[in-house]
């Protein structure tokens, strides 16, 4: 069994548009790496009011939105 294509393309049409695909590469990647849902639940107040874990999450953005606009060519 494939698994369902929810990534056609990288492409974008604006920046933000881009950004936003970086958030749902990112928050997509967690789940990937964390599939249940309840320890997803369980674990987030100890991630979300701790400012290294916050940091590294937008990291983590930064690093998929870094992609995305050479994907496009940084919009140009």
């Amino acid at each position: 069994m494939s698994p369902t294509i929810w990534l056609e393309s990288l492409i974008t049409d604006t920046p933000q548009e881009g950004f936003e695909l970086a958030i749902t590469l990112s928050r997509r990647g967690v789940k990937s790496t964390q599939p249940d849902v309840d320890t997803l639940k369980k674990l987030r107040p100890d991630y979300a009011n701790n400012a290294d874990s916050l940091t590294a999450a937008s990291q983590v953005i930064a690093i998929n939105f870094q992609t995305v606009a050479a994907a496009n060519n940084y919009w140009k």
